[in-house]
């Protein structure tokens, strides 16, 4: 007789990824900045058990705070945000780390041959998966000239300065793998080093969607985090305030 010996379940842990919506809420400059308006309606204020209703209005860019991309915010007639493929918002993450480059240089690219060396390190394929970008830039989040990379007070877009993607890396992406979507805790995945916005139209322009100014990028392993992505759903959009969580065993943290 055969005996099945079952063990107890890994311990998982869960990181949400998401800034929350609230005065720090960063935004690209031309865009719209979240605002949001508190309503309360009481029978009396001052008792406690008396009739609480409370609800809000709210007014923002969907490219504000932590959010997607869909291809249609730089493809006539990309898919929108509500068109998506969903089985794609739940996928493995690999998470390639320029932070020491960015460090030395505020327009730092993620090189192919980060790509490549992060496959050869975990032995996995990035195919199939969100590619993450860590760049580091999640500690200066509430910190606005850090964060935008410059000490002028409303930037126009050509004075902003973050690390990203080339156009270079960005086309061998889709020209050699195949991932389902890219992340970065940027206020934008192009490196401002490109002259113009080549990644955006060339990921974009290939379907792939992307998540920008992702949270706790440092909190997740390099590889075996499943990532849920859970855009709002907003019809015909280019892009939305989207919730990202990273579910991975505790025997997988890795830095």
């Amino acid at each position: 007789m055969a005996t099945v010996v079952y063990g107890a379940p890994l311990a998982r842990r869960m990181v949400d990824m998401t800034y929350t919506f609230d005065e720090t809420t960063q935004h690209f400059p031309i865009l719209k900045k979240y605002e949001v308006e508190f309503f309360n309606i009481t029978d009396d204020p001052e008792d406690p058990n008396s009739l609480w209703i409370q609800t809000e209005e709210y007014s923002s860019s969907t490219h504000a705070g932590t959010h997607m991309d869909a291809p249609r915010h730089f493809t006539r007639g990309g898919k929108t945000v509500d068109q998506l493929d969903i089985t794609n918002f739940i996928a493995p993450a690999a998470v390639v780390d320029i932070t020491s480059k960015a460090e030395l240089n505020p327009e730092a690219v993620v090189g192919v041959e980060d790509l490549i060396r992060w496959e050869s390190v975990t032995g996995q394929s990035l195919n199939g998966t969100i590619l993450m970008l860590r760049t580091g830039w999640g500690k200066k989040w509430g910190d606005k000239a850090a964060y935008y990379g410059t000490q002028v007070e409303n930037p126009s877009p050509i004075q902003l300065r973050n690390p990203g993607l080339s156009g270079e890396t960005a086309r061998w992406l889709v020209d050699n793998r195949n991932i389902v979507g890219l992340g970065i805790d940027t206020l934008s995945f192009d490196s401002t080093q490109n002259v113009e916005p080549l990644a955006h139209k060339i990921l974009l322009g290939h379907g792939i969607f992307a998540l920008e100014n992702v949270a706790r990028m440092e909190d997740i392993p390099i590889y075996g985090a499943e990532l849920h992505v859970m855009p709002m759903k907003i019809g015909g959009g280019s892009g939305a305030p989207t919730r990202v969580i990273a579910i991975f065993p505790e025997v997988m943290f890795s830095s």
